[in-house]
């Protein structure tokens, strides 16, 4: 469920006309729903009530302030994959003690700035990263706080891009190496064994892969406390998919009675890390149409959106459904929505069936909360969109369009050149 609506034929954000924010703000931008972030978390969250958990938000999913910030006051922790994230996660007021750090590539920098924060847990993802985190934190004279990541080699069934859980891809470890793994931090004074960590995937739409994997996970911990090793977190990763078009992921309350039967005889923490299914469809991206192009093969609708502000459908070809802000009786046509980057691969549909729009209109992005912004860059010397948050019948510009002054404000001409 999201809040974006038709009303007297105008698409509304909450209570607000997204024509109005158009008027006032440019184009293309980010809108995001507060409430609809709220309802979305609140959900999740209660659907596992009856075990321990903590639900922590992905943070590469949408890394606003405000929606970390919105996040926060809900009751959400992090999953951060970085130092920036971590500082982000921070000032939005996530505590500390509600984050985790994923990721394959941690610096020492950042493992110092995390055990500095006090954070809840590091995902170790290979020896190399565990005998670093080991020696930072004997020069920090702390004890790091670790889980270790294992590769379960489990079929997410969903994209190979976005697929985590199997052998062949560059997270965590096999049952093998994880087990080595636990046995070195067991000896190791500087580092404290606290959780194991698995996640599949991306966009799954089935809750067969999470079952089994968690199975899985169970069998390697019987086999941990063979050797005296217990754990407190059972960190499931994130993964559960929204609907973009015509998918049919189950609702959380689906998810969570699966895994709570099979966590139902084991006393940990389940550590739970959402992020599309909270923010995906709490987003979408506003874009004007700029000119309609006909050639013999084929039919553009040229907007001024391009995949340097939405890279999900070049880079994955990701279906994203696309509609008019204004809702009226047109004719239907099929074509390529295409934006102004200098790339054959720069669409945002393809032979997609849309009703004929015309220059000056604007269409909806729909489902592009996640992995919207925080894929943007700026080639072709293109500015970032603003973001925009609703609530209720007020908006507020929660990122500001970045100016040309800011593309070059960290570039210098050498005195040579001068």
């Amino acid at each position: 469920m999201h809040h974006f609506h038709f009303q007297n034929g105008q698409l509304y954000a909450e209570e607000v006309p997204v024509k109005e924010i158009a008027r006032k703000v440019g184009t293309p931008f980010y809108l995001y729903s507060a409430a609809t972030l709220k309802r979305h978390f609140q959900v999740f969250d209660q659907a596992f009530s009856s075990l321990p958990h903590l639900v922590c938000y992905s943070v590469k999913a949408n890394s606003n302030l405000a929606v970390l910030r919105l996040l926060a006051r809900e009751g959400s922790g992090a999953d951060i994959v970085s130092g920036g994230e971590l500082y982000r996660a921070l000032k939005a007021g996530i505590p500390a003690e509600k984050v985790v750090f994923s990721g394959v590539g941690k610096t020492a920098r950042e493992m110092r700035q995390a055990l500095e924060a006090g954070i809840l847990m590091f995902n170790v993802e290979s020896l190399g990263e565990l005998k670093v985190l080991s020696r930072v934190a004997r020069s920090m004279r702390k004890k790091a706080p670790v889980a270790i990541r294992i590769n379960p080699d489990v079929d997410p069934k969903t994209h190979p891009y976005i697929s985590t859980g199997l052998q062949k891809n560059k997270f965590g470890l096999d049952l093998e190496t994880a087990l080595e793994a636990y046995l070195l931090a067991q000896k190791d004074p500087h580092l404290e064994i606290v959780g194991i960590d698995c996640h599949i995937g991306s966009q799954l739409t089935e809750v067969s892969p999470f079952v089994e994997a968690l199975r899985r996970v169970k069998a390697f911990l019987q086999k941990l406390k063979s050797f005296g090793i217990s754990v407190r977190y059972l960190d499931l990763g994130g993964g559960l998919g929204i609907v973009y078009g015509n998918e049919a992921p189950p609702p959380p309350e689906e998810y969570a009675r699966a895994l709570i039967e099979e966590l139902k005889d084991l006393d940990v923490t389940l550590v739970l890390e959402p992020g599309r299914v909270l923010v995906g469809n709490a987003g979408i991206l506003v874009t004007r149409v700029l000119y309609y192009k006909e050639t013999p093969q084929k039919k553009f609708i040229i907007v001024d959106a391009g995949m340097n502000d939405l890279l999900r459908p070049a880079f994955y070809n990701a279906y994203h459904e696309i509609i008019p802000v204004v809702s009226r009786k047109r004719p239907l046509i099929k074509a390529d929505v295409v934006g102004p980057i200098c790339e054959t691969g720069d669409f945002l549909a393809r032979d997609r069936e849309i009703p004929q729009v015309k220059p000056g209109e604007l269409l909806a992005v729909m489902s592009a909360g996640a992995y919207g912004f925080v894929m943007s860059s700026n080639y072709n010397s293109r500015p970032r969109p603003p973001e925009v948050l609703v609530s209720r019948d007020q908006y507020f510009v929660v990122r500001k369009r970045e100016n040309y002054a800011r593309l070059i404000a960290g570039e210098k001409i050498p005195d040579f050149l001068r």
